[in-house]
């Protein structure tokens, strides 16, 4: 038994991610619905992922703080919101013109019998006052992963001034030992649940095709084939990002293609997180960058969910037979970039951000209700395009902020 373990723990992540994703497609077609009792392997595995993101946004992020100057901080962080917004607002351009192609919805129609309650939406203020928590407990206890980042910024910066301080220095030292090595407890206990990923993989993607097996797509096979290569689109452009700053985009991907998978099959940013912060190390960023943005990005920055925006959108037109002009296009892209934002970590956001748009431009609510049948499979990829967004921002903020430091030396 030990044997078999040893062997287990040998082979490659990503190859026993790779053999769980087969495997669970081949049980899922061929049990259906009854893969419905995989169910609690596949929930263990996101309960254990959500377990570590507190403890690793929160350590990670004081670290970061104090292994770098407030200055540096500030200058990094314009450029993640900067890069967060345009990749973002591109992302949408993106997909209203693969969409324009290829025309997805062209010859469909409603029914009228399409229903769908769409989510409140709290309004852009309401997520900007949510950044500061009304106390520190709630932050934590609701996942409130804005919150725990001010309260992480807050604490760091507590603890670098105390360290930089004649009177509580050797105390600030003495808490930032404890900090260290409580990050460091963190990063063990990932390397232990990094070994169950597979498997739980593996129940959740057998669960998935098990219960909406191939006729989900149905008439919209066009939509969802659309969708896929828009995002195709908007990764060959961060690949193309990459080399213009010299990053070796094979190097970056395989460092990637964990959390890329793994967000694939779970449709979660937040609960891949852990395995994104992992690889963020693997790629060199420091954790003063990444310990930041990537925490941040998985709570704003959607360029997936931007991309389903547009492609909808296109749909809705179509279905009704009144295709967008230029003017209703450019208002998708300036409503969609708020709404990614503004819907940030918010129960439904990918439905709230739709919903938001369709009411500005008059496109028929009842096309969301459609655009539910295929919520899984459209998930699946806009969540990775999510965690790849966020990792190719760090990176290439990273080595902007190399070049910066070559020029100044």
């Amino acid at each position: 038994m030990k044997a078999l373990w040893k062997s287990y723990a040998n082979v490659s992540l990503i190859l026993k991610i790779t053999v769980a994703l087969i495997l669970g497609v081949i049980v899922g077609l061929i049990f259906g619905p009854d893969t419905a009792v995989l169910a609690p392997l596949g929930d263990l595995l996101l309960r254990l992922l959500t377990f570590l993101i507190v403890p690793l946004i929160f350590f990670t992020l004081i670290v970061g703080i104090n292994q770098s100057k407030i200055g540096d901080l500030g200058r990094m962080g314009g450029k993640v919101f900067l890069f967060y917004t345009l990749s973002s607002a591109f992302a949408i351009v993106v997909g209203l013109t693969v969409a324009s192609i290829f025309q997805p919805g062209s010859g469909m129609q409603l029914d009228g019998s399409e229903t769908f309650d769409v989510p409140d939406n709290p309004g852009f203020t309401s997520v900007l006052l949510n950044i500061v928590p009304s106390n520190i407990i709630s932050a934590f206890s609701e996942m409130n992963l804005l919150g725990i980042i001010f309260t992480a910024f807050a604490f760091g910066i507590a603890i670098s001034y105390m360290r930089s301080s004649a009177e509580f220095g050797e105390l600030g030292n003495h808490l930032m030992k404890t900090i260290n090595a409580l990050n460091e407890a963190t990063l063990i206990v990932l390397k232990a649940i990094l070994q169950y990923v597979p498997i739980g993989i593996f129940a959740i993607m057998a669960q998935t095709v098990g219960s909406q097996g191939l006729d989900t797509l149905g008439s919209l096979l066009g939509m969802v084939a659309v969708l896929y290569i828009a995002i195709a689109v908007q990764i060959a452009l961060y690949t193309i990002a990459m080399l213009v700053f010299k990053v070796n985009p094979l190097h970056f991907f395989k460092h990637a293609r964990t959390p890329m998978l793994t967000a694939f099959v779970t449709q979660s940013s937040s609960g891949t997180l852990p395995l994104t912060l992992d690889a963020a190390r693997g790629l060199g960023i420091p954790k003063s960058l990444y310990g930041f943005s990537l925490p941040l990005g998985a709570t704003i920055n959607m360029d997936g969910a931007a991309i389903r925006i547009a492609v909808s959108a296109i749909f809705a037109a179509n279905i009704i037979g009144d295709p967008l002009s230029l003017s209703e296009m450019f208002m998708v892209v300036l409503i969609g970039t708020l709404a990614t934002i503004g819907t940030a970590g918010i129960p439904g956001a990918g439905i709230v951000m739709i919903a938001t748009v369709f009411v500005q431009l008059g496109l028929p609510m009842e096309a969301v209700a459609l655009l539910t049948a295929i919520d899984a499979l459209v998930g699946m990829g806009a969540t990775m395009l999510n965690v790849t967004g966020d990792l190719a921002g760090s990176k290439l903020i990273d080595q902007s902020e190399k070049r910066r430091g070559t020029a100044k030396a």
